[in-house]
């Protein structure tokens, strides 16, 4: 299970802007400027991202990817099939040699099933892949906007109040990332799941995705806290942040106001990167048997059905179709997220 990027994958990679408080005409001309710079800042960035062939085919793909899933029940309903329905017809299902396998026209796609069948139990693997692509795209990014809202809060925090609150958070910040991780997921989900059971979250099959949604947003903060942290500990001296106290504002003012927006360019590479990481960690949970089960599909669910009746080996289209969808998810939302960060780093040549 991939692990969350890395501290120097997100260094130096927005410039922060400085922001002015809001005082009658000053305040106008400073907040006109301020726009002006982040629309100059946004434009450049995707100006950027046009440029590069590379950026331009990930962010397809990615569109490409979520229209897939949030279409996923018109797309099945145009095929004709559903993702729960099995056929174990011997029709469809081989029952004399490799009982359960799918005869040669339903194993490959047909005009009846766009992407053939599953073997033991006949269900139709479009209209899972759709369906599974909903169920582990919202884990994913549920996941990472949990991260994201806490590593953002906590971080800045730290960084703008210092001493002893930096001191502590930064300690709980260290004792996060020291965890071994997969082994801390795989032991603490089923414990919230027992947990949750009796909850209005534990009710079918929202007992494993509100699950992970909590355990790998919660264990994934801390990476994106201390680059927040290193990020506001320079920005608290900035002249805006002292002109906002000069006026009177609260600290939770500055905080929320003139601080975090400045570091939001961080936060989004930090937020596109997180998102591939999260995918390959509810694959990597669904097919150690800990995260979505059956009947509810996932992607990760679909390669634990491959792997645990030992159908890759006769049915190999089976393991592939959920296997290159994940493939090229992580792999474009990755490519996405470099082009992000490259376009927001102020170290990039301007055009």
């Amino acid at each position: 299970m991939n692990r969350a990027p890395s501290l120097t994958q997100l260094q130096s990679t927005v410039e922060p802007t400085a922001e002015s408080p809001s005082s009658d005409a000053s305040s106008g001309t400073a907040s006109g400027a301020s726009a002006a710079e982040a629309r100059s800042l946004l434009a450049t960035a995707w100006l950027r991202i046009r440029r590069s062939k590379i950026a331009l085919l990930s962010l397809c793909i990615v569109v490409a990817i979520m229209l897939f899933a949030i279409l996923g029940p018109i797309l099945s309903a145009m095929s004709g099939n559903d993702p729960f329905t099995s056929n174990t017809s011997p029709d469809v299902l081989d029952d004399l040699q490799t009982p359960g396998l799918p005869l040669p026209g339903y194993m490959y796609p047909s005009a009846a099933h766009w992407l053939g069948v599953e073997p033991g139990l006949g269900r139709d693997l479009f209209s899972r892949l759709a369906y599974g692509g909903q169920v582990s795209l919202t884990i994913a990014l549920l996941s990472t906007a949990v991260s994201v809202v806490l590593g953002t809060v906590i971080g800045a925090a730290a960084g703008y109040f210092g001493g002893k609150t930096d001191a502590i958070i930064s300690r709980i910040m260290d004792l996060f990332l020291a965890f071994p991780h997969l082994l801390l997921v795989l032991s603490l989900t089923p414990i919230l799941q027992s947990r949750l059971r009796n909850t209005a979250l534990g009710q079918g099959s929202f007992l494993p995705m509100a699950s992970l949604v909590i355990i790998l947003g919660f264990f994934g903060w801390a990476y994106l806290a201390r680059i927040v942290r290193g990020q506001v500990l320079s920005l608290r001296e900035r002249e805006f942040v002292e002109a906002a106290r000069s006026f009177g504002a609260s600290h939770l003012s500055v905080l929320f106001r003139q601080i975090i927006p400045n570091v939001m360019g961080v936060v989004l590479v930090y937020a596109t990167m997180l998102i591939p990481t999260n995918i390959s960690a509810e694959a990597a949970l669904s097919f150690l048997g800990v995260g979505v089960k059956d009947p509810t599909p996932s992607w990760g669910q679909m390669l634990n059905a491959a792997q645990s009746g030992n159908w890759y080996l006769s049915d190999p289209w089976f393991l592939a179709v959920p296997g290159v969808m994940l493939i090229v998810t992580v792999l474009a939302f990755n490519l996405l997220g470099d082009a992000v960060r490259d376009a927001l780093d102020p170290k990039a040549s301007r055009h």
